[in-house]
């Protein structure tokens, strides 16, 4: 019979990382490098739409709540595995995976929400402009931003609190960091309730955001190709492909990662794979798809780095001008 540990008291084991100790040093200055870039890249995003008066329209404000939700994801991620890399020690306490698995799905399910969003908005501004106003009002917009977040904290939070157990049947996480199907494994006793719900939470997420996206589009392509509207096929094509990009990298991520832990037979190394890579790349890629395909936000952000981040180089430039004239 399998023994029962307090949640207070175990300490739980991550899955290895099989990093020869030679290369220890290098992996973990690879990831704080790479965590640095993470928030460098997605704060950059931020500051540029916050202190630019004309990035203060609806789709870059619902824009706005990506580079935070990657943030979340990368601190939820980056912060616990550099630093088991470099002490070698793989034990996480109950609590601290709990919050970890917490913030992981708040993350990976809050993307496909703000997407909708997203798609939302571009469909409303292609379809409808002369709706758009109104329908996308600060108001409107305040709303929609509020409802998605309590609703998914809501949701996210039922989802791991019913695995908030007291005792547990096991101590070994099937993953590199700590997420809800894992946490699953650990409890004692029948859980079909909890992956009823866990069931219910991804074709929720997935299966809204897919649709949502979907309908929108197939409206967008309706308005471009039927009626031929010229400038709305222009609006399309510099907005929807950038959305669209980010949105399926997410899609097949997160649907690959969560199948692989369904699959009881499917290879551990895959399964950490997959789960790395959700945590990973669109983190790092959403700002440089956003800011290297948007015309508006890349042009910014070269305005913001000028202005704000190197402003010695132009004072000392119109100071050597003024000398000159006199």
């Amino acid at each position: 019979m399998e023994s029962n540990f307090s949640r207070y008291t175990t300490y739980l084991t991550l899955e290895t990382l099989d990093i020869h100790t030679s290369n220890t040093l290098p992996a973990f200055i690879f990831g704080t490098l790479t965590y640095c870039a993470v928030l460098v890249c997605n704060m950059t995003v931020l500051l540029t739409i916050a202190l630019n008066r004309k990035l203060h329209k609806p789709m870059y404000v619902l824009l706005f709540n990506l580079p935070i939700n990657d943030m979340l994801g990368a601190t939820a991620f980056f912060p616990q595995l550099v630093s088991s890399i470099l002490s070698q020690n793989r034990s996480i306490t109950y609590s601290a995976c709990f919050v970890q698995a917490l913030l992981v799905h708040l993350y990976g399910t809050g993307a496909f929400l703000i997407l909708s969003a997203m798609a939302y908005d571009r469909y409303v501004a292609i379809c409808y402009p002369l709706k758009y106003n109104t329908l996308m009002s600060p108001k409107n917009l305040m709303k929609m931003i509020i409802i998605m977040w309590t609703l998914h904290f809501i949701m996210i939070g039922f989802l791991l609190g019913v695995n908030y157990r007291t005792e547990i049947c096991s101590t070994k996480i099937v993953d590199i960091f700590c997420n809800n199907p894992s946490l699953m494994k650990l409890v004692c006793g029948d859980t079909n309730a909890n992956n009823y719900y866990g069931l219910f939470i991804m074709t929720f997420y997935d299966g809204l955001s897919l649709l949502i996206v979907a309908f929108t589009y197939i409206q967008i392509l309706i308005t471009v190709v039927v009626k031929r509207q010229s400038d709305a096929k222009s609006k399309a094509l510099q907005t929807c492909g950038t959305h669209l990009i980010v949105f399926l990298c997410y899609e097949f991520g997160a649907c690959f990662a969560l199948i692989a832990h369904r699959i009881d037979s499917a290879p551990s190394h895959l399964r950490r794979a997959l789960g790395a890579s959700v945590m990973i790349f669109p983190p790092i890629l959403n700002p440089l798809i956003y800011g290297l395909r948007t015309k508006e936000i890349r042009q910014n952000i070269i305005f913001f780095y000028r202005k704000k981040v190197f402003p010695s180089k132009q004072a000392t430039k119109v100071s050597r001008g003024k000398r000159q004239l006199h």
